[in-house]
This record gives structure tokens, C-alpha cells and sequence, in this order.
């Protein structure tokens, strides 16, 4: 396919959702109850993901990942607008449009497919489109066949699998004792399909280099922060803090395909790394800051209660101050904490600099500075080896003008190399 023609077969197919998701949207307002704030939060989520694929596809069209986000968006987006249209015609208006059965029926299972579409394929094939081998064949038919069987249980469910349409009767529906046991080995098998396909990331990634082992940084970073996020929110749930509703569902996926829509056209791959090291920096330092501020009133208010018999407003007054002017000289701490953790090399490197830097303020002898030079070269970014040329002037310098030093060179392993030799400029680097 032509680069032209999949940039109209992936905008055609980002289009298509757009456009269902307007009477999706339509529908669900007119529900009894209404469900547009949770529709259109998922609206939001399959959005991001059909505009990614779509943007993905028209660039990179030999990459499936794209195809993968426009094909599962535009299922998702019609299972929903199905579903949708059978809350209304079997609920809010009965009677009112036809097929109402038959239509749930079909929104229940081009929804999950449409997810299915986007998680079981994206685990193997992110991110250059490909297995990371040919034995995780057996994996990827693994998945189709999981589709599959996933299609026949649905379609051969008695009832529906949304709890709206829980008492509409699947058209296609046998009601046997068998039924149960296949839908509940369907839940069995999907969390192990889901853990085959991430542990194809993680055999990505040990054998990973350079700019691919930065795209999965950004797929692991966005796939850290929503299992957070639901973590979280499920927790606050947990003790009745907020309402277990849509935005549990809904929220925490929203980053992840644009991580992968960076990843995969590989736009500031590396900012990844000061992503993940500001995250474990402020992450560290606002639990800190938390304790510290909670801890502090907590013992203040105890020490006021004891002195003076009551309790006062002090104790946060001061705990505030207090946390103000510990935020700088707290974030540093953290800060180099971290880089000698997880960021060794960097921070090696940067402690190394430093120190040229204060050599080279009082040293006057040029060998010895090159050796410094070269020594730091080697030392931070290990290379083959190094050589360091200090150009002669072509013509005697004018009384007062730029006085240039001899040819100096030091290396590594590169013995028989010689920078002033006709012919050779300066070089640095390989073997």
C-alpha cells in the first residue's frame, strides 16, 4: 500500500469513529438513567486511541501498531453505539426501534473484540510491529485463537454481558449448564494470555538496545502510571472515598496510547529518561513531604494539648513553614539519591565533569590536560579509543594573534594511528 492510500485508509477509518460517536453520545443522553458522562468518558479514551492509530499509520503504515489502534477504536466505538441503541430501544423507549435484542447482542461482542483488538496484539507486536522472535509464533496464534473462542462464547451466551441488559435474552443464546463453564474458563484464560503478551515486553527489552529500548520505556512508563492511577482510585473506592463509577475504568488508560503513538514515531525518544527520573524525584518527595507535614502537626498538636490543655492552629502554621523551607535542600537529597540508585553511570559521569571542570582552571601544561582529557572520554563514554589533534597553523600568526600548541594525541587501543599524517584530519573514534 502506497503511503498515500494508507493516509486516506487510516484517516477514513479515524473518521468512521468520530462518526459514530456522535449518536453514541446522542443515545446515551437519552437513556434512563443517563449514561452520557460515562459514555462520554469512553468516547474520550477510544478517541485518543483511533487518533494515535490513525496518525501512526499514515506515517509509519508498515508498522501494524497503527492498524491495530484504528481497526480495535472503530469495533470498540460501534459495540458501544450498538449497546447503546439497545438501552433505549429495550429500556428507556421499548418498542421504539426495532432489533433491539439482536442489536445488544452484537454491541456486547464487537466491544470486547474491539479491546482485544488493541491489548493482545499491541503486548506482541509493540514496538516495531514484529514478534521478538520467530518462536512466539505459537503466542500470537494463541491470541487469535483466544478471539475466537471469545466470539463463540459470546455469541452463544444466554444473556448479555452488560449488566444493563443482563435480563435480555441472547438471541443466538443456548441455555446449557456448559455455557457457564466456557464463560468462566474464558475469564480464566484471559489474565494468562495477558501475562504472555507482557512477558513479551520484558524479552523485548532485555534484549532491547538503544532506540528500542527507549520506546519501551515510554510503553512501560504509561503502563506504570495507569496501573497506579487504577490502583489507586480502586483504593479510594475500597473505602468509600469516591464512587466506584466509570472514570475507574476510563481514566487511567488515556496516557497509554500516547505513549505509544511517541514511541513508534519515535518523537523525543530519550526525554523518557528525565520523565521517569522527575517522576521518582517528586513522587519520593511529595510522600516525604506528606508524612513530615502530617507528623509534624500531629506532634505539635499533642505537645500544644499537653502544655496549654487545647488545641490550636499553630501547629499547622508552623508545620507549613516548616515543610516551605525544607522543599529545596529535601528535593536535592532526594535528587542525588536517585541518580546513585538508578542512574549510576549519568551520575559518575556528571561527578567526573565536575572535577575536569576544576582542573582545567589551574592547569597550565597542555600533555597533562590532554591526558586529563582523554582519561575523562574514556572513563564516561567508554569508546574504542581516543585522539586528541591540536591543529598547526598553515601561516605564521600575526604578532599578537591565536598561538596554537603542537600535535597532541593519546589513546587507547589504537596504536599506528597518526592525525597529522597527509591527508587526515582531525578524528575521534573507532577502531
Amino acid at each position: 500500500m502506497s503511503g498515500r492510500m494508507a493516509g486516506r485508509t487510516a484517516w477514513g477509518l479515524w473518521a468512521l469513529t468520530v462518526l459514530s460517536a456522535a449518536p453514541t453520545l446522542s443515545m446515551a443522553s437519552l437513556s434512563e438513567p443517563s449514561s452520557a458522562r460515562n459514555t462520554g468518558l469512553m468516547v474520550l479514551v477510544i478517541f485518543a486511541f483511533s487518533s494515535v492509530g490513525a496518525l501512526v499509520a499514515s506515517r509509519r503504515p508498515e508498522n501494524p501498531i497503527g492498524w491495530i489502534f484504528c481497526l480495535g477504536a472503530l469495533c470498540w466505538i460501534l459495540g458501544e453505539l450498538a449497546l447503546e441503541y439497545a438501552v433505549y430501544a429495550l429500556i428507556t423507549a421499548p418498542g421504539t426501534l426495532p432489533a433491539g435484542a439482536w442489536v445488544g447482542w452484537f454491541g456486547g461482542w464487537m466491544r470486547g473484540m474491539g479491546w482485544l483488538i488493541v491489548v493482545l496484539f499491541l503486548l506482541l507486536l509493540f514496538p516495531t510491529g514484529r514478534l521478538p522472535s520467530p518462536r512466539w509464533r505459537p503466542a500470537l496464534w494463541g491470541a487469535v485463537v483466544f478471539a475466537l473462542y471469545f466470539t463463540v462464547v459470546v455469541w452463544l451466551s444466554p444473556a448479555s454481558d452488560d449488566v444493563r441488559l443482563a435480563f435480555v435474552p441472547n438471541p443466538l443464546g443456548l441455555d446449557l449448564p456448559i455455557m457457564s463453564l466456557l464463560k468462566e474458563v474464558l475469564y480464566l484464560v484471559l489474565p494468562l494470555t495477558l501475562l504472555v503478551g507482557g512477558s513479551a515486553v520484558v524479552v523485548r527489552f532485555r534484549r532491547s538496545r538503544d532506540e528500542e529500548r527507549q520506546q519501551i520505556k515510554w510503553f512501560a512508563y504509561a503502563v506504570a502510571v495507569m496501573v497506579f492511577l487504577f490502583v489507586f482510585w480502586f483504593s479510594l473506592a475500597l473505602a468509600g472515598l469516591v464512587p466506584p463509577d466509570t472514570l475507574l475504568w476510563t481514566v487511567p488508560p488515556l496516557g497509554l496510547p500516547v505513549a505509544v503513538g511517541i514511541a513508534v514515531l519515535r518523537y523525543r525518544l530519550y526525554d523518557i529518561d528525565r520523565i521517569i527520573n522527575r517522576t521518582l524525584v517528586y513522587a519520593v518527595l511529595t510522600v516525604t513531604l506528606a508524612a513530615l507535614y502530617f507528623g509534624g502537626v500531629v506532634v505539635l498538636q499533642y505537645a500544644l494539648r499537653a502544655t496549654t490543655g487545647q488545641e490550636s492552629s499553630l501547629a499547622v502554621v508552623a508545620s507549613t513553614l516548616a515543610i516551605a523551607a525544607m522543599f529545596s535542600p529535601l528535593r536535592r537529597g532526594i535528587q542525588n539519591l536517585i541518580d546513585r540508585a538508578f542512574y549510576r553511570k549519568k551520575y559518575d559521569a556528571g561527578r567526573i565533569l565536575e572535577s575536569l571542570s576544576a582542573r582545567l582552571r589551574e592547569e597550565t601544561d597542555l600533555d597533562s590536560l590532554g591526558d586529563d582529557l582523554a582519561g575523562v572520554v574514556r572513563e564516561t563514554m567508554q569508546p574504542a579509543f581516543v585522539s586528541l589533534w591540536l591543529r598547526e597553523p598553515t601561516l605564521a600568526p600575526r604578532e599578537g594573534g591565536p598561538q596554537y600548541g603542537r600535535t597532541a594525541r593519546t589513546g587507547g587501543p589504537a596504536e599506528g594511528f597518526d592525525p597529522t599524517a597527509p591527508g587526515r584530519g582531525p578524528r575521534t573514534g573507532g577502531p
